[in-house]
């Protein structure tokens, strides 16, 4: 059974201001991992997200199990995707 792909308000800007190829190559990854999301994703120390590489750049997702949805929270070049997660950690 497949996961649902789910964008967070946030990582929905994110992705329109990136190279349409790049957003392509991302959704084929997305897709191919919907039937088992925790066998391709890497979980991030000390946070509850889990990020996926797809060239140069990283999806950070969070997964919700009960109802088998992948969760998109950001998006971004690997030089600052982290620097992203640890504001909106500092926010929280």
């Amino acid at each position: 059974m497949k996961w649902k792909v789910i964008f967070a308000e946030e990582s929905l800007r994110e992705v329109l201001n990136l190279d349409k190829r790049i957003v392509k190559r991302m959704i084929q990854k997305l897709e191919s991992i919907s039937t088992k999301p925790r066998q391709h994703l890497t979980k991030l120390d000390g946070y509850d997200e889990y990020k996926l590489r797809v060239g140069d750049y990283r999806v950070l997702v969070l997964l919700s199990e009960k109802d088998r949805y992948i969760i998109i929270e950001s998006v971004g070049h690997r030089k600052d995707i982290h620097k992203k997660l640890k504001r909106r950690r500092k926010r929280r």
